[in-house]
């Protein structure tokens, strides 16, 4: 035998061995992107049931269950103005099967938190924007007789001090818009921090406490049912689904336009290809007759806002809430 041809022969085999083999490695990712899921995925919400961040997250991820015939698990970890709960994911494995969902209020944790454990934008990957709605300034009507915003003022104004409103927490968007809107407003309003919008709207519908400056996303039901007052949206807009509820701007309070925004993000280390994924489901969910009519009841309308461009989000909101925290001289109370 020709000791070339052997060579020859020998030689073709492993090129061919090692193209096939490249094939496979170059295929893994594709099948992988093509499979997922293939076992059910967490969503941290680190705020409890009731709350904006969950009225979002539950409409939403339950589609996606529908959609993919795998379950979207919501997780909810409350506490310490949802920094627990963002702590706890940026520590899951980033195997692209745990997700964080978060909100503007994460974007205000790092001026108000300096020892945190975490850093929202090198421990996560920013996946998406899933919504964006006005804050809405809502009090008990029983305890509060106003039913315009120059009523609401003029009344905060004749009693200083006498008068609370409750927030989320520590840090998160309504403990900030309510000093926003102290700044603004000229008023001195005590701040009583809850673990979550849920208990602070069961408190705020019991009486416990007189006001609240929430996302309109968790109070839109309670407003509906009458059993709380809206006073008005934060915005130089009226809120979609909330047509005849007046605007701050209307109500003489032009720089008081404060919203409420809720985003995804995947540990760091998270696969691209699974990240991918879960943005074009994402997409086809926030697409659908059943979100867009969903958040339009929420008072909002679906984004299209996803990775790195809602990473630069984040990093301006950032920012600004830093110069707000600032100004306000705001403190964990």
């Amino acid at each position: 035998m020709n000791p070339s041809n052997t060579l020859r022969r020998r030689t073709c085999a492993a090129l061919a061995l090692a193209a096939w083999a490249g094939g496979l490695l170059l295929a893994a990712p594709l099948a992988q992107a093509q499979s997922w899921p293939s076992k059910p995925v967490t969503i941290v919400v680190p705020f409890p049931p009731g709350g904006g961040t969950d009225a979002f997250a539950r409409p939403l991820f339950a589609l996606m269950t529908k959609n993919t015939g795998h379950q979207f698990i919501i997780d909810n970890k409350g506490g310490a103005g949802g920094t627990l709960g963002a702590s706890v994911a940026a520590r899951a494995a980033p195997d692209g099967y745990n997700f964080f969902m978060g909100a503007v209020h994460h974007s205000i944790a790092p001026a108000m938190y300096p020892k945190l454990d975490y850093n929202l934008e090198t421990d996560f990957i920013p996946v998406g924007l899933i919504s964006s709605v006005p804050q809405v300034i809502v009090v008990n009507p029983t305890k509060i007789k106003a039913t315009t915003l120059p009523e609401l003022v003029d009344f905060l104004r004749k009693n200083p001090g006498k008068v609370n409103y409750g927030s989320a927490g520590n840090g998160t968007s309504h403990h900030m818009a309510g000093e926003l809107f102290k700044l603004q407003t000229k008023t001195f309003i005590t701040h009583i921090p809850y673990r979550g919008a849920g208990p602070l709207l069961q408190d705020l519908m019991a009486g416990q406490v007189d006001m609240a400056f929430d996302g309109l996303g968790s109070s839109a039901s309670h407003i509906k049912g009458g059993r709380i007052k809206a006073i008005a949206v934060a915005s130089d807009k009226r809120a979609p689904g909330f047509p005849d509820l007046p605007t701050t701007v209307e109500g003489g309070v032009p720089s008081y336009q404060v919203a409420t925004w809720y985003g995804l993000w995947a540990p760091k280390g998270t696969p691209k290809e699974a990240i991918e994924r879960m943005q074009a489901e994402m997409r086809k969910a926030l697409n659908s007759d059943e979100m867009k009519t969903a958040w339009n009841g929420l008072g909002a309308n679906p984004p299209d806002l996803y990775g790195d461009a809602f990473g630069k989000f984040v990093s301006s909101e950032i920012k600004r809430w830093a110069e707000v925290v600032k100004a306000s001289g705001a403190k964990l109370d």
